[in-house]
């Protein structure tokens, strides 16, 4: 059987039929796989009830690891249930029982219910990620998807060109402060240091431009920061609203990939006394977004 896409909204996601996540991914299965990713940002597998071991084989032949700073928090404990090159982004202690409210790694965490692209706060972000569900809340949990490249798509002239050539500066420093977390230490505060990224940045699969927003996302250079930071609003206002986004409601065995080239996205509330275990494997970028602007435009 063939590998076919059905898509989800008329802007963003596609379901996908014909792979089966349990066996070896063939070269051309794999290049099927990328053009359905740079055509519809998001892809969902349903019913992979899959292992780790082949999980991460699925992901390595698409491409190669993200290795650097997962797992911020836990690592910082030595809180770990998965291997290293998993991102853990479940509600679990390393005893797969649910953090208490008040604990400094679930409140850490919780800045993903802010709208962001993955590893944006890195120098060269993330490429794809590949989030699966093992175990799922019995309300709540959705993750949503918003497309960016129809976000610019849909912005007046003008904004467009003022928007252009402008950089910012990503940190999760930036991020968690939204949310009241700002008790770090000189340690994460070095490691977390602030990067710059393009703000409208070209897909080099499909030569779409897009608007690269994030929560993490605090300053523009060049600009005072309340400027900045309503603008940045104004944006992620614009590009979130509900004709760019798919909203996925999980269920175990799930697997959801998606381009965080050309997407945001966000979890959502659930019971916090509920388990949650979702497992993110990260297929690294090739370049900073200014160098790969400039070698789009050369």
């Amino acid at each position: 059987m063939s590998i076919q896409f059905r898509p989800i909204t008329p802007i963003i996601g596609a379901e996908v039929d014909g792979v089966d996540l349990r066996e070896p991914l063939t070269p051309a299965q794999a290049d099927i796989i990328h053009a359905g990713m740079d055509r519809y940002a998001v892809l969902v597998f349903h019913n992979e009830p899959i292992t780790n071991e082949q999980h991460m084989a699925f992901t390595l032949a698409l491409g190669a690891l993200e290795t650097t700073q997962k797992n911020a928090m836990r690592s910082s404990t030595g809180d770990y249930r998965l291997p290293e090159s998993f991102n853990d982004v479940s509600n679990l202690d390393r005893n797969n029982k649910p953090y208490a409210r008040d604990d400094r790694k679930r409140l850490f965490a919780i800045g993903n219910r802010l709208w962001h692209s993955d590893s944006s706060f890195k120098v060269i972000p993330a490429k794809y990620s590949l989030l699966r569900a093992v175990r799922t809340p019995s309300r709540g949990g959705n993750t949503e998807f918003a497309h960016m490249g129809a976000a610019y798509d849909a912005l007046d002239e003008d904004t467009k060109t003022l928007i252009e050539p402008l950089i910012c500066e990503h940190s999760q420093l930036f991020s968690r402060d939204l949310i009241g977390f700002r008790e770090f230490t000189d340690e994460e505060r070095v490691r977390f240091a602030p990067v710059r990224q393009r703000l409208v940045r070209t897909h080099p699969g499909n030569g779409r431009k897009s608007v690269y927003l994030s929560s993490h996302a605090g300053t523009i250079v060049g600009w005072q920061l309340p400027e900045a930071r309503l603008l940045l609003r104004d944006l992620t206002e614009h590009a979130t609203q509900r004709e760019f986004v798919y909203s996925h409601k999980w269920r175990p065995g799930d697997l959801v990939m998606w381009d965080n080239r050309q997407t945001m996205h966000r979890g959502r509330p659930f019971p916090p006394e509920e388990a949650r275990d979702v497992r993110r494997t990260t297929i690294a970028g090739h370049a900073p977004t200014v160098e790969q602007q400039e070698a789009v435009a050369a």
